[in-house]
């Protein structure tokens, strides 16, 4: 465990609250928000067991998770800045989406005594009013500095689908659009699943000048056990989506206007159980997971273009946030010393131009 002697900047936040806002839950937490019990059956009856699978538990969809969540959950550690990114605002007609922009700008981290950086909104780069919604984030609040567009779809269907087509980032009306992100200096924030990382390559490779950075290391699903109807069945097929998400990690690597964040790895999508034995992921568990996709992000990306970010509160269904870190650090402590301080707080500065 490092006594890390600066203050992270976690690059990857979620804030939410179903009962107030645009949610996936809203209608459910409206009905029956007062009994937990009967809020878990009815989220699981309603939403696609795909969606189930790939959160773990419905308490993410249910629960707010606002400034003071998060303070609660980084415990000892300090924290100088955190970045919000798109948590599916399900307000998507018209502008709609610019109002989950004003919601977070309105949120007290000051009460939390954390200092919210950024903002990395979400806008579909196919939408005929693309360039306007740009326009109407950032004068909604002086901290948007980026889009998100998720793109995750896996050929196994019953992997929950986050967009609605497999290969959205070569979709020539989302280049088209995106030559406004690129003109307007914003950054952009990628999640596929890892059998699409080539789609992020392309994307890399038509806007060189555009900095981009792959979530999640690309979110491996069935690295680590059993998802969907086929993925991750056996060891053999586990060794191949290794395999695979190396190879394809390491040609991304190769473009020098991307980055990734070493995050998300303990979502459920990847195959990890520990939400349905009700265990928490230890130190030492995270190490011997986590350590070869850092090792291998490291060595393909270098120190300078790997960035810490929690996904809080995705991840918390397997772990808690001081695990990680502790974990995390001296993963990083054991490769490369000199490197903590750049991937833990310097990288997400300068991608993000804080």
């Amino acid at each position: 465990m490092q006594q890390l002697n600066f203050p992270i900047i976690d690059a990857h936040i979620h804030q939410w609250d179903p009962y107030t806002t645009p949610h996936a839950a809203a209608l459910a937490v409206k009905l029956f928000g007062k009994h937990p019990k009967l809020l878990d059956k009815m989220i699981r009856l309603m939403k696609p067991k795909a969606v189930i699978d790939t959160i773990g538990l419905t308490q993410h969809l249910t629960s707010p998770y606002l400034p003071q969540n998060y303070k609660k959950d980084i415990g000892r550690y300090a924290v100088e800045h955190v970045i919000h990114v798109e948590a599916s605002w399900h307000e998507h007609k018209g502008t709609g989406v610019v109002n989950e922009t004003r919601f977070i700008e309105q949120l007290p981290f000051h009460e939390a005594d954390l200092n919210l950086a950024a903002i990395v909104a979400t806008a579909d780069p196919r939408h005929k009013n693309f360039k306007d919604l740009l326009k109407m984030h950032a004068d909604a609040s002086d901290k948007f500095l980026g889009i998100r567009k998720m793109a995750a779809v896996h050929h196994d269907k019953g992997v929950y689908a986050w967009a609605d087509e497999a290969h959205l980032y070569r979709n020539p009306k989302f280049l088209k659009g995106f030559e406004a992100l690129a003109k307007q200096n914003l950054s952009f924030d990628a999640w596929v699943y890892s059998t699409q990382i080539q789609d992020v390559y392309a994307l890399a490779q038509h806007f060189p000048e555009t900095n981009i950075v792959l979530d999640h290391f690309a979110t491996p699903v069935g690295l680590f056990g059993a998802v969907g109807k086929h993925t991750g069945q056996t060891e053999q097929d586990r060794l191949i989506i290794f395999s695979d998400w190396k190879e394809n990690l390491a040609k991304l690597a190769e473009c020098p206007n991307v980055y990734t964040k070493m995050s998300g790895l303990f979502m459920p999508v990847l195959g990890h159980r520990f939400h349905q034995s009700k265990q928490v992921a230890h130190k030492d568990e995270i190490v011997s997971l986590s350590a070869p996709l850092i090792q291998h992000a490291l060595d393909c990306f270098g120190t300078q273009r790997v960035m810490f970010a929690s996904n809080f509160p995705m991840d918390s269904v397997s772990t808690n946030l001081e695990n990680i870190i502790d974990a995390f650090s001296d993963i990083i402590q054991q490769i490369d010393p000199s490197a903590l301080k750049a991937i833990f707080h310097d990288n997400a500065q300068t991608f993000y131009r804080l």
